[in-house]
């Protein structure tokens, strides 16, 4: 549906971009598009520190834009599905630094080849912190 023939689905769409508008959600976001991950295995990724870790994790959490699972005492965070890895991926390309940006996008929208633009060590932090 196209969002200027609906006020509803434009609604919907604007409170889900929310979600997306935050640096720290961002950086979590990124880590997870390689898989599941323990919360300490995200804080070292990106750095966000334990109690603002915890408080986004939970806001992506109600937002349903992850999942979690639990296993003995550690709880694993990962994208809820395949639509958020696209949105995921999509802002990486669009937002990365990727000087082919359309190639960049084209291929996370189609999932043609993997277009990360960030190292597998920051994650999203390296377009989180652009501005």
């Amino acid at each position: 549906m196209t969002l200027y023939a609906s006020r509803a689905a434009a609604d919907a769409a604007a409170d889900r971009l929310k979600t997306y508008a935050q640096p720290q959600r961002l950086m979590i976001l990124s880590r997870l598009i390689d898989g599941e991950r323990t919360v300490s295995e995200i804080d070292e990724a990106t750095g966000i520190g334990q109690p603002a870790l915890s408080q986004q994790l939970a806001e992506l959490r109600r937002a349903d834009v992850v999942k979690t699972r639990r296993e003995a005492k550690q709880v694993y965070y990962r994208l809820a599905d395949e639509n958020v890895t696209t949105c995921v991926r999509g802002i990486e390309a669009m937002f990365g630094g990727n000087p082919n940006m359309v190639g960049a996008l084209t291929a996370a929208l189609t999932g043609t080849t993997s277009p990360r633009i960030a190292s597998r060590h920051n994650g999203a932090a390296a377009f989180a912190r652009i501005g």
